[in-house]
């Protein structure tokens, strides 16, 4: 599975390198006519700028409405925090009208996480203090936290089940016997 993976992420790369190589004179063209109209001796262009102009030269109008409603219900789901908090940054960028502040950007940021973090982070939230960044260390703490004391929890459950389904108790009356241990106290 790992060396599918690996070939898989190799050819990956393959087609952003062929896809960069043939990009590369298109690209350089489009910014030596972008940069044209410029005025010599003025400062560099801002980088917000530059993209937004790059973006909206390259990418159909139709690849960025998708990807503004993929933002838009963007949920935590199966995924960790931080893969949510990866396609949450990789997405944003096509909804930035959606995120005008540092806290709007945090209140989506919440508002997409699962129920095992959503009522801590959205607690947390409230706190004036909490940037982006932290929201995502955050919620990334909550969550491991939680997962480790589910793994707990199952691990003593499996031991109390097999502890009480591996040997005989109550006078040599199994579990399955209606003796008063085993199966019968998991449900009482």
């Amino acid at each position: 599975m790992h060396k599918n993976l690996r070939v898989m992420r190799a050819t990956e790369m393959e087609g952003v390198e062929l896809a960069s190589y043939l990009l590369k004179r298109v690209a350089y063209s489009w910014f030596v006519m972008w940069e044209e109209p410029r005025e010599e001796g003025s400062p560099p262009a801002r980088w917000n700028k530059f993209t937004n102009a790059f973006m909206d030269h390259f990418l159909p109008s139709e690849t960025k409405a998708a990807r503004a409603a993929e933002f838009e219900s963007l949920k935590h789901g199966s995924m960790n925090v931080w893969e949510y908090n990866m396609e949450f940054a990789r997405l944003s960028k096509y909804a930035i009208h959606m995120l005008p502040t540092v806290e709007a950007r945090v209140r989506r940021f919440v508002q997409g996480l699962s129920p095992l973090v959503i009522n801590e982070a959205a607690i947390t939230a409230l706190n004036s203090d909490m940037n982006y960044g932290n929201m995502v260390a955050f919620a990334q703490a909550i969550e491991d936290g939680k997962l480790k004391n589910r793994r707990e929890r199952k691990g003593c459950s499996k031991a109390r089940i097999v502890g009480n389904l591996g040997g005989s108790s109550g006078g040599g009356r199994s579990a399955f016997k209606g003796g008063s241990s085993g199966l019968s106290q998991l449900f009482s």
